[in-house]
């Protein structure tokens, strides 16, 4: 029976409301700087730990994120949490994904704030023995000690102080984000005047 090496696949979950250059610069990181080949933007219906009310469309927010990623062949959005059962819980996607492609080795990524929660996750010991896990931390963040789990690896990515709540507000107050955002997301979110009111 041949064997294959398991593509190493990063997922970097989220809201993406909207996804901007931050994220783009972390992702490329993973993809240029660790032994992932790919990544995956898994964009968010619903995060159990936030408020839905502000955001956006699915749809909107996927499409943005194609729009961001569309010129680099080692990064894609998905969209797969869409059709899964809501609210969306990360070890639920895991199993989804494991199930739909075998032959792919899933890690997560994600930032130093989010390891710091990560106990509040559903079934976050089932994550943390069974998957891969890079953390990306902040400047001057004091990690917690789960930081030294044997399946859990730090990547000094490049990080901006820039948040999609940050653009939102900015967008609001009328002042321009246009540097914050690809060329293409950003006349996506103007011509359709998101995030105005």
């Amino acid at each position: 029976m041949p064997t294959y090496a398991a593509k190493k696949t990063g997922l970097f979950f989220g809201s993406f409301n909207p996804i901007h250059v931050g994220h783009l610069i972390i992702a490329n990181h993973m993809v240029e700087y660790t032994d992932l080949e790919e990544l995956w933007f898994v964009i968010s219906p619903h995060n159990p730990l936030k408020k839905k009310s502000s955001l956006l469309a699915d749809h909107h927010r996927y499409a943005m994120v194609n729009l961001a990623v569309e010129d680099n062949p080692n990064l894609w959005a998905s969209n797969i949490e869409f059709s899964l059962s809501q609210p969306s819980y990360t070890v639920h996607t895991l199993a989804f994904l494991e199930e739909k492609y075998p032959k792919k080795e899933f890690v997560l990524i994600m930032g130093g704030d989010n390891l710091r929660n990560l106990h509040k996750w559903k079934n976050y010991e089932h994550i943390l023995n069974n998957y891969s896990i890079i953390v990306y931390p902040r400047p001057g963040e004091k990690l917690p000690k789960l930081v030294n789990h044997k399946n859990i690896r730090l990547a000094h990515a490049p990080l901006m102080q820039i948040s999609s709540s940050f653009i939102r507000k900015s967008i609001k107050e009328g002042k321009s984000v246009e540097y914050l955002l690809s060329d293409r997301v950003y006349k996506y979110l103007t011509e359709m005047h998101f995030y105005q009111k």
